[in-house]
């Protein structure tokens, strides 16, 4: 069995062809069923989850068959350790024999296909001339999804905002990428009404982006907020919105869509689509005046769709 690094995953993968890959594997024959989803309870700070995400290759689809799984614990108070929040281990097994193949960096696995979620959903969603990124909270996630939204939209100006001002700074310093202007912002609500695309991983407990800053032809692109005591976004901002989701499991899981469908400020039928239905050809944008919301809470095709292009390209060399 070969051990993968963080390292590694970073020289096999590109935001083109992730996305690529997960366009085909939402577009059919994988198999994911729901995560076994637990809480552990710490005295003095916040709960940890533990999360167990398997996936396998449908039989009769071409090619050589995979399984795997990604175990994922988060600790949201690791920051006051120097730690990530999200820390995980991807297994990527034979899906003929069983036979164990790879461990990889499954914290890096997911920061990469969590931020190419957001970029595939964007594909169809944000206007095609979006050029203003806005990026709130500046964790480890989120120079990818700086990277995954300018490989599918003309991104030219990228502003951060962080609750820490710090933290803005520092990410805003290692983006330096010819033809883009980066800048920190303190005004959240000038941030937001200024942007084409609001991009949020964040670990907030409460609503960062009101409704009511919204203008038209922007996307809002929900990454954090992964269980029911989070939000990123107001109710106001899911009414006004065409609001799409990652799988059916952002009905139930995480903040934002699911608390709102609990309360009654929408009804399941203002969910539009999920991104399989987008990318099998369901309408995502209509106008370019829409308000778009996509809500994602991460999904084991996407782990096992990135483990394979891992594989595969790894497996050349």
């Amino acid at each position: 069995m070969r051990l993968i690094s963080a390292e590694e995953i970073d020289e096999a993968l590109n935001f083109p062809s992730l996305i690529d890959a997960l366009a085909h594997a939402f577009q059919g024959g994988f198999v994911a069923p729901a995560r076994h989803h637990h809480t552990i309870e710490r005295s003095g700070g916040a709960s940890a989850t533990h999360l167990l995400m398997p996936a396998w290759m449908a039989e009769g689809k071409p090619g050589e068959a995979w399984l795997g799984t990604k175990i994922v614990n988060i600790f949201p108070d690791n920051g006051r350790l120097g730690l990530p929040a999200v820390l995980g281990l991807y297994i990527l097994q034979s899906g003929t024999t069983g036979e164990p193949r790879a461990a990889m960096d499954g914290t890096r696995l997911t920061h990469w296909r969590t931020a190419a979620a957001s970029a595939l959903a964007a594909r169809f969603l944000a206007r095609a001339d979006a050029s203003h990124l806005l990026i709130i909270g500046a964790g480890a996630l989120a120079p990818f999804l700086v990277r995954a939204h300018a490989s599918v939209r003309p991104i030219t100006e990228v502003t951060i905002w962080n609750h820490r001002r710090a933290g803005a700074q520092k990410l805003a310093a290692s983006l330096s990428e010819p033809g883009w202007r980066v800048r920190v912002a303190d005004d959240l609500e000038a941030a937001v009404r200024a942007a084409d695309i609001i991009s949020c991983a964040t670990l907030s407990s409460a609503p960062l982006v009101a409704g009511a800053w919204l203008v038209p032809g922007q996307h809002l692109d929900l990454v954090g907020a992964f269980n029911l005591v989070m939000r990123e976004a107001d109710d106001e901002a899911l009414r006004r919105a065409r609001v799409f989701i990652d799988t059916e499991a952002a009905l139930s899981e995480g903040g934002d869509v699911a608390i709102a469908l609990r309360g009654g400020a929408i009804e399941r039928g203002h969910i539009v689509a999920d991104l399989g239905a987008l990318c099998r050809g369901a309408t995502g944008r209509t106008r370019p005046e829409d308000i778009t919301l996509f809500k994602s809470v991460g999904a084991a095709i996407e782990d096992l769709a990135a483990a394979m292009l891992v594989w595969d390209k790894l497996a050349r060399h």
